[in-house]
Order: C-alpha cells, then structure tokens, then sequence
C-alpha cells in the first residue's frame, strides 16, 4: 500500500505502468520482428531475429535496476548486479550472431558491406556496446583506475545510456530499409518507429533520474 499522498501515489503508480509498459513493449516488438523475419528461412532472416533479440536483453539489462519495480523479483542488489551481468553477456552473444549472420548473408549474396545508413549505425552501436561492456568490467577494480565507485557508476550509466539510445536509432533505422519496407506496408507501418520510442523513454527517465540528476558525485 501507498503511504504517501494522493498526487504522489498517483505518480508512482503511472511510473510502474510506464515501466510495465515497457517491459511488454519490449518483448513484443521483439516477438514481431521475429514473426516478420521468419528465422531459418534465409541467413539474413536470423539478423533481425538477434537484433530485436538484443535490443531486448539490452532494456530489461536496464529495467533491472528500476525501483518502480522489475518482473525478476531482486530484491537484493548484489543479485541484480549478478544477473545484470548475465543479461550484458545475452545482448553481446545477440549481437556478435546477428552480426556473423547479416555478414555472411551478404557474402553468399555478393553485396557490399556497410553500404546503408543503417549498417554503419549498427556496427556503431555493436562497438559502443564492446565499450561498454568494458566500461562495466572496469567497475570490479575502482582502485586500478584511482576513480571512486560512485563516479565509475556515473560513468557506466552515462555511456549505457548512450549505448541504449544509439541502438533504439539504429532499429528505427532498420524500419526504413528496403526489406522491412516490403515486409510491413500500409498504416502498420507507421506504428513500427514508434514502438521502441516509449521504452527508451523510461529508460532514459531511470537512468537521469538515478544518477544524472539525484547523485552526489564524491572525488
């Protein structure tokens, strides 16, 4: 139950929905792009599998932490930490196999690699994410870096934001490329873009709102 105000309990309940909201989204474009793709039908059908697949690991690796509230039921964060951990090494393996893929289906079909606007954002946002994922190792030696934890923390959610937006760039990006073009037609495919807009909102609002706006950095 609320022990708060009215006003504020009608806050915090609208900011669980909104993370629930995005959970749900999440797993569901997803589910779609997979249905779309129709994974083992072609090579390239795997990279929008594993893609949508990462992008997936990559919010709930995030949401994890929300106080409003996560499906995974940690209450303790050392368990979140740890399982933190075990998702980033999903959203590596995603991406490292939707990446193989997507090369050696243009290998078989004899096309160029990195000729769109869409594959440079990708290999962009696969090397950030390799960079943040060190960024994440380095948390377990503050001490070789002579940096406080609260600051490498600040650090790591900082560049896990950048990471998490260039992705969601990257994927509303894919949406306009020839194959999804057509695949989805008509008004649906209006709806598609706008799907990975909301979790990237909430995410964007956890992480500012934890450590971009509330933390007291120490030195």
């Amino acid at each position: 139950t609320c022990q708060c105000n009215w006003p504020e309990c009608y806050h915090v309940w609208m900011r669980r929905v909104a993370v629930i909201a995005a959970h749900v989204i999440a797993l569901g474009l997803t589910v779609l792009i997979s249905l779309l793709s129709r994974p083992g039908t072609s090579l390239f059908s795997w990279h929008p599998a594993c893609m949508s697949s990462y992008l997936l690991c990559l919010t709930e690796g995030i949401l994890l932490f929300s106080p409003e509230g996560t499906p995974f039921y940690l209450k303790a964060r050392k368990g979140k930490v740890r399982l933190h951990w075990f998702i980033q090494a999903l959203v590596l393996l995603a991406a490292a196999t939707g990446m193989g893929f997507m090369v050696a289906s243009n290998n078989v079909s004899e096309r160029p690699h990195l000729a769109t606007w869409h594959s440079m954002l990708g290999v962009g946002t696969l090397t950030t994410t390799v960079l943040q994922a060190a960024c994440g190792i380095c948390l377990l030696f503050p001490k070789l870096l002579k940096l406080s934890p609260p600051r490498l923390k600040l650090y790591h959610a900082t560049c896990g934001l950048v990471v998490y937006l260039l992705a969601i760039v990257t994927v509303v990006s894919a949406m306009f490329s020839d194959w999804f073009q057509a695949t989805v037609k008509g008004g649906m495919w209006y709806a598609f873009p706008l799907l990975p807009m909301f979790p990237a909102l909430v995410v964007m609002n956890q992480i500012t709102n934890a450590y971009l706006l509330r933390k007291k950095i120490t030195t």
